[in-house]
């Protein structure tokens, strides 16, 4: 067996100890280098989400109503055309009032009469209760005026009510407009017969107008009655309004909740119906927009990323998705400046480092 030392076989070769040890020392750290794992990281920061949301709708009136008849009768007023501007209170159909009038005052006599057997009835309580305190009549006789008087009052009180009754069915014979508007449909033709539930008219409000659409689950909670909202029509026109209804449910069938924008239109441009590109504030709000491919799951379920340190070793970050994007997903949680491993998380655990590639800053 051959025994040689290690200095001497160094020396034989030409090669001087320290030298040797810093080769061992240099090779040494070269493997430590070429061991580590690889990852892409992109340095994302924190940033301001979009401000506003935009939604496809149309324009609605902001009220419309079908004024109808609460009664039967042909229509004696001359009709009113269609596009006609109304005010409240004006007149729409006027219907025939038959034998109406004539039952009007039928009842008001009735209510006559039974107001002066009221006082007949009256007057004999009163006299019949003096004549018994003087002792002049039986007490029965208190009893049975008492019961006339209270049959009087019961008669001018049903009396009362058919006058009541008669003066509301005179009152349905004048159909009036609800409030200011257009006459969407023209109303009801002279000598035509309305029946009870029969179409007078239709009236629409186009002053303020509404913008209706719908916005989708990821997008509602961004909105806020009263926000500033604008829109480009069918026509070309560019309106501004605010918020001023957000649903509550959402539609069964769509999954989205209607919002609604009220637009002044004091010249009646904007009509019923078109077509509208709505932009509506949104509530601000900071996050990041990462990868979608760099969102991970830790053990407990937890979702996150994973980051480097300075020291370029790994650790895990919760994080809330905010919304998604075209380009990703708006998350929160990160620190301002976040160097996000985008590429080889999935293969490296907390704690370790790693070899670092960065990708272009955003």
């Amino acid at each position: 067996m051959l025994v040689m030392e290690r200095d001497l076989l160094l020396n034989a070769a030409g090669v001087e100890p320290a030298q040797a040890q810093s080769d061992d020392t240099a090779a040494s750290a070269s493997t430590n280098e070429r061991g580590l794992f690889g990852v892409v990281v992109q340095q994302i920061t924190e940033r301001d989400l979009e401000s506003a949301v935009v939604l496809r709708g149309r324009t609605a009136a902001s009220r419309s109503v079908e004024v109808r008849s609460e009664t039967t009768g042909p229509v004696v007023s001359a009709p009113r055309p269609r596009g006609a501007m109304i005010r409240a209170g004006e007149l729409l159909c006027a219907i025939d009032p038959g034998t109406r009038a004539a039952s009007l005052a039928e009842a008001e006599a009735r209510l006559s009469e039974a107001r002066a057997r009221l006082d007949e009835a009256q007057t004999n309580f009163d006299t019949t209760m003096r004549l018994t305190e003087e002792g002049y009549s039986a007490q029965n006789r208190v009893a049975t005026a008492e019961a006339t008087l209270q049959a009087a009052r019961s008669g001018v009180e049903a009396a009362q009510a058919g006058v009541a009754a008669a003066q509301a069915e005179m009152a349905r014979l004048t159909i009036l407009a609800p409030f200011d508007g257009v006459l969407e449909a023209s109303s009801a033709e002279t000598g035509s017969l309305l029946t009870a539930g029969g179409l007078c008219a239709t009236v629409i409000q186009l002053d303020p107008i509404l913008l209706v659409g719908y916005a989708a689950e990821t997008q509602i909670d961004r909105l806020a009655v009263g926000a500033m909202a604008g829109a480009r029509l069918s026509s070309d026109a560019e309106v501004t309004g605010r918020v001023s209804f957000l649903s509550r449910a959402s539609d069964v069938t769509t999954r989205t909740f209607r919002v609604e924008v009220t637009v002044p239109n004091p010249d009646l441009a904007i009509r019923d119906g078109m077509s509208a590109d709505i932009m509506v504030a949104a509530t601000a709000s900071r996050g990041h927009l990462v990868p979608g491919s760099a969102l991970t799951i830790a053990d407990d379920g937890t979702l996150g990323m994973r980051l480097v340190d300075q020291t370029n070793h790994t650790y895990f970050v919760p994080v809330t998705v905010l919304r998604d994007a075209p380009q990703g997903f708006w998350v929160s949680g990160l620190p301002e400046v976040a160097d996000v491993i985008v590429t080889g998380h999935e293969y490296v655990t907390d704690g370790i480092e790693v070899r670092v590639t960065r990708r272009g800053e955003e």
